[in-house]
């Protein structure tokens, strides 16, 4: 298995995020933290010792910037992790065009941009591992959520793809269903119903596994729900 040295991590904010980089820090690897709006992750910043990066993850030429600037300071990620997503709720007919097509730029396209600068450079070292956080919307499109399907659907298909393309050339793709609320400070888990939403630390404790799988036993996706989530 290869061991990992340098992460990097884009589309931080204070949930899955800030678990991620608090996990990868504790295990030794430099993080980098990447977002449109930075102002909000110095504290994450100091707490880990990551460097922090502004980025719009659906502009081809910040993408490229960044990693530019990861490879000038000889922290080129050899595990990448895309987190960043958007959506616009309403009905179909009410939906504002540019705003899906935004939400649709950011959650896979986004990834897309973000997944190929990472495999440009980990193709030849034959390693690395790029992990993309999906949602129940990728695999199930709930009524008044037609941007956010179409976002996480899309992604979905691009780690399969990649994947299928990858693996046999050493780099691990993995999609993560995250299916359920997630816990934070805004979204508190309700007294009278203990573990009914997902603990960032827990799911990337998750991320943390499928990361150092065997290859023999290498997952390309992997669900995780609460105990009491339907499904």
């Amino acid at each position: 298995m290869p061991k990992y040295s340098s992460a990097l991590i884009v589309g931080t904010g204070p949930g899955l995020s800030a678990s991620l980089a608090r996990l990868f820090a504790r295990n030794g690897l430099s993080v980098a933290l990447a977002a449109r709006e930075t102002g909000k992750l110095a504290a994450l910043a100091k707490e880990t010792g990551a460097s922090v990066h502004a980025c719009n993850a659906a502009d081809p030429k910040d993408v490229a910037g960044l990693f530019e600037t990861l490879d000038a300071a000889g922290r080129t990620p050899d595990v990448v992790v895309y987190n960043a997503s958007n959506r616009v709720r309403g009905a179909l007919v009410d939906l504002p065009p540019d705003d899906v097509r935004r939400a649709i730029e950011i959650s896979a396209f986004g990834a897309f941009l973000v997944s190929q600068q990472a495999v440009k450079r980990m193709l030849p070292r034959g390693e690395g591992a790029v992990l993309l956080s999906g949602a129940t919307a990728g695999v199930k499109g709930f009524a008044l959520s037609a941007s956010f399907a179409m976002g996480k659907f899309a992604l979905r298909g691009l780690a399969q793809s990649m994947a299928r393309e990858l693996s046999p050339k050493g780099i691990h793709v993995a999609h993560f269903v995250i299916d359920g609320g997630i816990r934070s400070a805004a979204r508190p888990v309700p007294d009278d119903k203990p573990d009914s939403l997902l603990d960032p630390d827990a799911i990337a404790e998750t991320y943390w596994h499928v990361l150092h799988q065997h290859r023999s036993a290498w997952s390309w996706e992997v669900e995780v729900r609460p105990w009491v989530e339907k499904f």
